[in-house]
């Protein structure tokens, strides 16, 4: 298969550098018209500059692509819907969304200051519901739309020194399963991938081989899969180093303990059957729990 991306346009938030450079410099070589978005600030969200952007979109131009530079902050949700007006205006439509810009303020919870939790926050979470909203109602008139968040094995699975990180990360999943599911009946999907690269936001947490190996590039497969016409959706993709995994909240097939007084003795007892993933599944919608929870009591009461 040929992942074609010609005629679309597609929006790479914090695409001055990193994986959002080569995210962008990917699509526009498949054929996308690209908005190369970035505010230009440092790694701790700092400083205002459109070089990084307008040099990425200088390489697509020399390269024979289409693109344009914005710097709306993604935080502001009035310039991001001034961002999409730009971009309806010059292209006409809006069919890929790549959720990427992001900032570090790393820091063990005990020391972390409440501030600095918040702006992750806002930047990772609010700032990829803004762009979303404000492509949403063009995809659905559409009736076509490919969005990317971008989550990590540190919302997915812990990461010492970044609980506002891995809050922003892990939210941006619900975010994508509860859009996947509005989005279906508009052929709007909504993926996720978690990435493993060496960028200025892992600097000096790697080095030798294993930068090397954990290169930028070697994520753009991923990004490409989740953001084609022939994109799943409700998709968490793990990539590093050209290896490849797929995430998912499952659950257990659970035991039915009952409402007695002693069923919080005899969950303590029965956790470790609760726990077995033996049968786990992958539920299509968070109405799956309750329902399994009531057919699951209804049998008990049948016996």
């Amino acid at each position: 298969m040929n992942l074609d991306f010609k005629g679309r346009v597609a929006i790479v938030t914090g695409a001055g550098g990193g994986l959002g450079r080569h995210y962008a410099l990917a699509l526009a070589a498949r054929g996308a018209k690209v908005v190369v978005n970035d505010l230009g600030g440092s790694l701790n969200g700092l400083g205002l500059s459109s070089s990084a952007a307008e040099k990425v979109v200088a390489e697509i131009q020399e390269a024979g692509g289409e693109a344009i530079t914005n710097a709306a902050s993604v935080t502001d949700f009035g310039a991001v819907q001034g961002m999409v007006r730009e971009t309806m205006e010059k292209w006409g439509r809006v069919d890929v969304l790549v959720n990427n810009a992001g900032i570090l303020r790393d820091r063990s919870f005990a020391k972390m200051d409440l501030d600095d939790f918040r702006l992750v926050m806002d930047v990772h979470l609010m700032g990829s519901v803004n762009c979303a909203k404000a492509v949403w109602e063009i995809m659905q008139q559409q009736r076509y739309g490919r969005i990317m968040m971008t989550t990590s094995s540190s919302g997915l699975y812990g990461n010492f020194g970044q609980s506002n990180y891995s809050a922003a990360k892990m939210a941006l999943v619900g975010l994508m399963q509860t859009l996947a599911i509005e989005g279906q009946k508009y052929n709007i999907h909504v993926n996720s991938v978690a990435p493993t690269a060496f960028t200025r936001m892992t600097e000096g947490l790697m080095e030798g081989a294993a930068a090397e190996m954990l290169s930028p590039e070697a994520v753009v497969p991923a990004m490409l899969v989740l953001t084609h016409e022939s994109a799943p959706t409700r998709t968490i993709l793990c990539a590093g180093a050209g290896t490849f995994e797929a995430a998912h909240i499952t659950m257990t097939e659970g035991v039915h303990i009952g409402t007695d007084a002693d069923s919080p003795e005899r969950l303590a007892s029965a956790l470790e059957r609760v726990m077995n993933r033996d049968r786990s599944i992958v539920p299509e919608a968070g109405s799956v729990q309750g329902r399994n929870e009531v057919e699951r009591a209804m049998a008990a009461f049948a016996r």
